[in-house]
């Protein structure tokens, strides 16, 4: 099936390779013409395990092509939407300019048959207003709702093999052709057994920020547990263990520590409080805003307890901060809570180094008045204190006798709870987690 992606940032890179690979002969649209012109040579600019190679295969067959013109898309029969929603500046709402460019640009190209299928999370009701504008320009043309689930670090993964297949369809004929077009391009999951769910469009739209609130929300939970702990003396870790074994609950995401950031998450849930107050029910989603302050707060708890460590000032001390990125196996810093913490460091005085595998160019371009380092090596040499901000494995598998003798004074503080306090205060260091004694 011939397909185009509008859009070649995270989402629509990774869809639009995979598509590819699917057997689908595929064009990348995008504006950015430093970005379209990495991707069409095979270079992904931005860090995703598994794409480089998935891009390249993809291209040396012919099936994917990356431009700047969109009349290139015009023989598509299925365009994708894959733009960014960021969030306002100074406003909680997510930013539409994108999406409804991307539209336009559609429009332009659309002939009867053709199904435009927007995967950018947008909040409830964009997609009727789209549909709309879709149908004055082309009536037999139709528009349909398909959020994407992807996992940064394992979005290829998440795309080829999803867990589960969402369509937003208007009801009508229009809608049923369009949800067979879109079962044609998913062919390969839906014969894995994929679970494919067909709803409308308000449904469909509301799925990923949900999705996204709750998670957000267990992890806040733990957090705030993480407090209480702090306060009693207990052990948060073993409290999510505890409670993890009931199967309404799970373990997953209920890992405390400096919390979440990242592109989506954040921005997802202040959106999703934006259009509830649009629709008169922002009660109901009132509890988001303790959400959001849990996890703001864990930043500035992470500083306290570097404070704390130090002897009741970081003025002047050398601190050591491993990651950079909102989560490992991402060169993704958008909201990263190690940054952050890092900067609120410096600002009160630290002397701050900054290391991380994928994300110091990132990190050095938004925040360049840190200080980098390519190495833990050198970001711990006479160290004051050490932060684990970012869960890379080599982080996690570092050895604590090993990186004692490079450091000035062995304090190490787990921002993430994935070390052995045990093994690491039987090296000789003081051992530091928020919500454990």
């Amino acid at each position: 099936m011939q397909i185009s992606v509008f859009g070649c940032g995270y989402l629509g890179a990774v869809h639009a390779a995979c598509m590819a690979s699917l057997g689908h002969e595929v064009v990348g649209v995008d504006v950015v013409e430093e970005q379209i012109a990495a991707l069409a040579a095979g270079r992904p600019p931005f860090h995703e395990p598994g794409l480089q190679e998935l891009l390249r295969d993809a291209l040396a067959t012919g099936r994917l092509e990356f431009t700047t013109d969109p009349s290139r898309a015009a023989g598509a029969t299925v365009h994708f939407i894959c733009v960014g929603t960021p969030q306002k500046k100074h406003e909680n709402a997510a930013d539409l300019t994108y999406v409804r460019a991307a539209t336009e640009t559609v429009l332009g190209l659309l002939k009867p048959g053709d199904v435009i299928v927007g995967k950018s999370t947008v909040p409830v009701g964009t997609a009727e207003s789209l549909a709309e504008w879709v149908e004055e320009r082309e009536p037999a043309a139709e528009l349909v709702w398909n959020p994407e689930f992807l996992r940064e670090g394992h979005a290829v993964q998440d795309t080829l093999h999803p867990d589960r297949i969402v369509y937003g369809v208007r009801p009508g004929e229009g809608g049923v052709r369009a949800a067979a077009v879109l079962d044609e391009v998913y062919a390969a999951a839906l014969a894995d057994g994929t679970p494919k769910i067909e709803t409308d469009l308000a449904t469909s739209q509301l799925v990923k920020v949900a999705a996204n609130s709750f998670l957000a929300t267990k992890i806040s939970f733990i957090n705030a547990m993480a407090e209480l702990c702090e306060a009693t003396g207990a052990d948060v870790t073993q409290l999510a263990d505890a409670i993890g074994f009931d199967d309404r609950i799970g373990r997953k995401f209920l890992n405390a520590g400096v919390g979440f950031g990242g592109g989506c998450l954040p921005k997802d849930i202040r959106a999703f409080m934006a259009r509830a107050g649009e629709l008169g029910v922002d009660q109901a989603l009132s509890f988001l805003r303790e959400v959001d302050s849990i996890n703001l707060r864990r930043r500035v708890r992470m500083v306290d307890l570097a404070r704390e460590v130090c002897g009741g000032s970081i003025v002047g001390r050398r601190l050591a901060v491993l990651g950079a990125a909102f989560k490992p196996d991402s060169d993704d810093i958008r909201d990263s809570p190690a940054l952050s913490v890092a900067a609120q460091m410096q600002l009160q005085g630290a002397q701050v180094t900054v290391t991380d595998p994928q994300a110091i160019d990132n990190a050095r371009k938004k925040w360049p008045d840190l200080t980098y380092a390519e190495t833990v090596e050198d970001a711990v040499r006479d160290a004051e204190a050490v932060l684990l901000l970012t869960e890379w494995p080599e982080y996690v598998a570092l050895d604590p006798a090993t990186l004692r003798g490079q450091v000035a004074v062995p304090r190490l503080i787990d921002g993430r709870n994935c070390l052995d306090p045990a093994e690491w205060r039987a090296a000789g260091w003081t051992y530091r987690a928020l919500g454990r004694p």
